[in-house]
């Protein structure tokens, strides 16, 4: 979906449309589940989370910014539900795996099982990786390299000056990077 389609949507859901509700959902419910698990780490949890993010949004439709200011909107309602979530649950475990059930309910990303094995097996790397960073690292990569934020949107977001988002992004994917090679080596990838 492209940004004029997104803020034609928005517009249409702000005047309280039914059928473009149902279409804003099935277009962001992807992107807002992989958020909420970002944050929640189980699936059961983020599919919750993602729910009460979406009856949120419905709750103030009415409010929502238009044009190129809803998605970052979006992002920091999303990362504000979230972090309360997760202090009324006081889940905040980091985990060193990823659930194989979720690994199992991604999406074919190739045509043989050999690739899916591979594929899913890098994912895993890539979440448990992720789980390994500080709370504003993990955030300040999913917002900027996972969901293709802007700099300014991710600071905006998250509260920080523009050169903390800078300095922390650039070491952050150093950081992961290094993560994701000790992981692998601990698997016995190459």
């Amino acid at each position: 979906m492209d940004n004029s389609e997104l803020t034609g949507l928005v517009e249409r859901c702000r005047a309280g449309e039914a059928s473009a509700w149902e279409v804003f959902v099935r277009q962001l419910q992807g992107r807002l589940f992989a958020l909420a698990y970002s944050y929640a780490g189980d699936r059961e949890d983020a599919r919750d989370l993602a729910q009460e993010i979406f009856v949120r949004l419905y709750e103030v439709r009415g409010q929502w910014p238009s044009g190129d200011e809803f998605l970052p909107w979006l992002f920091r309602v999303a990362r504000n539900r979230s972090v309360d979530y997760l202090r009324r649950r006081s889940v905040r475990r980091p985990s060193a795996t990823v659930d194989e059930d979720v690994i199992a309910e991604l999406p074919d990303p190739g045509p043989g099982a050999e690739a899916r094995a591979i594929e899913s097996d890098r994912r895993g790397l890539l979440h448990a990786a992720l789980r390994g960073l500080s709370a504003i690292n993990r955030e300040i990569v999913i917002l900027r390299d996972v969901h293709g934020l802007s700099v300014q949107q991710v600071a905006s977001i998250l509260g920080v000056p523009l050169g903390t988002v800078k300095s922390r992004a650039s070491r952050a994917r150093v950081e992961l990077a290094e993560r994701v090679l000790a992981l692998s080596r601990g698997r016995g990838a190459a």
